[in-house]
């Protein structure tokens, strides 16, 4: 379902070498790795919890849904707005480069996926930009 076209603020960050983005109404804050505890039989895309102010946060490693190759372990977590079943996530990103508005009828959405919401161009750069619902899941 097409969302009206207007300005929208997106959270640019890195996983390796390629450029990615969400809405930022998505992002509760931007913190550096802590410690993560691995939990046993998890799905391969979960990296483990952290502590967060007392809180439990499951770490998520978006390049394994978006099936990247891993050749750097992330050091920055972008925690999610939880979605009110009270559980925390974390997204492990390689690095958060900056926050931009970009107008949503600008946004290729031929590429379209069941993670990927469309294509963003900046300059002579693709930005990625994905669904946080499908890559959390």
């Amino acid at each position: 379902m097409p969302e009206t076209v207007g300005d929208v603020q997106v959270l640019e960050f890195r996983l390796e070498d390629r450029k990615y983005c969400i809405d930022i109404a998505h992002v509760d804050e931007i913190v550096d790795k802590e410690e993560l505890t691995p939990l046993p039989n998890s799905d391969p895309h979960v990296e483990g919890v952290m502590d967060l102010r007392g809180t439990t946060t499951t770490i998520i490693n978006p390049k394994q849904v978006l099936d990247l190759e891993t050749t750097e372990t992330g050091q920055r977590v972008v925690v999610l707005e939880g979605d009110g079943d009270g559980e925390n996530v974390g997204w492990l990103i390689d690095a958060v480069n900056q926050v931009v508005s970009i107008d949503t009828g600008e946004v290729d959405e031929s590429v379209e996926s069941e993670s990927v919401r469309g294509i963003v161009r900046q300059d002579d750069d693709f930005v990625v930009w994905v669904k946080p619902e499908e890559i959390n899941d």
